[in-house]
């Protein structure tokens, strides 16, 4: 899914130019305001308790900056950032090895938190809560339970999958945060600032189009801006006007909303194939050779954002604004179209 160029995950060659772009600041960070403003009082109050942070759950679509506000909050907090994922870790061994190392008031991200196996899960209850770990030490008859002290930290979960964290481990978390996705004055603003790092010139027009098809994700804005950088600096004159960035844009078939083919297709496939719907997620996946959770977690999300799709109790459906985006004329006895 990462090859896309839409995509919201991270890819391999995303990693470094990533890097270079992410803020190291809540003052630097564009966006979320209610959640910057926020963090910023618990941050403040942390440092002046000489306390660590309460552990924090971010969640939202993949690329809207759940990473780089772990980063910015071990950075203002002048503390380590250790990161891992739940996949990661499959044992409690595993998790032990990072919680005895960590030092007072380090971070430790974990992303794709809801994927962590429940034997490590139940395991990290006890840590988060009282900041010891329980193990077992020796077998059979002559086993004994051994309680280590471990320094307060502060665990950073991500996840794009809520519904799938347990309730434990969710009322763990004394700060809980939804990302959503970025209005066009904000990715604007991203997009201007990240030219200014990579040294691209473009104009304040050029820069709006880039942002009105970024699909209101920080990630996608950035992997956009460095492909019309490409095409400007081959088939203009290395300036990215609002023309360039809609020839170029236009040529990797990233229509006005931020759709691409794969988008389409998720689309059409409802519409054409189902009637419009109700049809559920795996048949979706299946009629556009397609992994169900990348349907659920990567396209679902913004069509649902645009209205472009509706969930049901019995599944999704195109709306009457999907069908305009296609150019398909609705039948008229489908009278459940939204």
């Amino acid at each position: 899914m990462s090859d896309r160029l839409v995509s919201p995950r991270v890819g391999e060659a995303d990693q470094a130019i990533e890097t270079s772009l992410r803020p190291r600041s809540l003052d630097e960070y564009i966006g979320q305001e209610k959640i910057k403003a926020n963090l910023h009082i618990f941050l403040e109050a942390a440092r002046a308790r000489g306390d660590a942070l309460e552990h924090v759950l971010l969640y939202g679509p993949p690329g809207l900056g759940k990473t780089t506000l772990a980063n910015i909050i071990a950075a203002e907090m002048q503390v380590n950032i250790r990161t891992t994922s739940g996949p990661a870790i499959e044992h409690q061994g595993d998790l032990a090895a990072i919680l005895t190392n960590m030092r007072k008031g380090d971070v430790l991200f974990i992303d794709e938190i809801h994927r962590l196996s429940r034997v490590v899960e139940e395991a990290l209850y006890p840590a988060m809560e009282d900041f010891v770990w329980d193990m077992i030490v020796g077998k059979g008859p002559t086993a004994r339970s051994l309680r280590l002290s471990l320094q307060k930290f502060t665990i950073i979960g991500a996840t794009t999958r809520m519904a799938m964290l347990s309730s434990p481990l969710r009322d763990r978390f004394g700060v809980i945060y939804r990302l959503d996705f970025y209005d066009d004055a904000a990715i604007n603003q991203i997009v201007l600032r990240s030219a200014r790092i990579l040294g691209v010139e473009i104009e304040p027009e050029g820069a709006a189009e880039i942002a009105r098809r970024s699909r209101g994700t920080p990630r996608v804005a950035n992997r956009l801006l460095r492909r019309v950088r490409d095409y400007a600096q081959v088939m203009a004159d290395g300036v990215i006007t609002r023309e360039v960035a809609m020839q170029a844009l236009e040529r990797l078939e990233v229509d006005h909303l931020g759709l691409d083919e794969s988008d389409r297709a998720i689309l059409r496939a409802i519409v054409e194939k189902f009637d419009g719907g109700p049809v559920g997620i795996e048949t979706i996946a299946a009629a556009t050779n397609e992994d169900a959770d990348t349907v659920m977690d990567v396209y679902e999300p913004y069509l649902l954002q645009l209205g472009f799709i509706a969930r049901t109790p019995r599944g999704r459906v195109a709306t009457r604004l999907a069908y305009g985006h296609l150019g398909i004329e609705p039948r008229s006895e489908q009278g459940r179209l939204l």
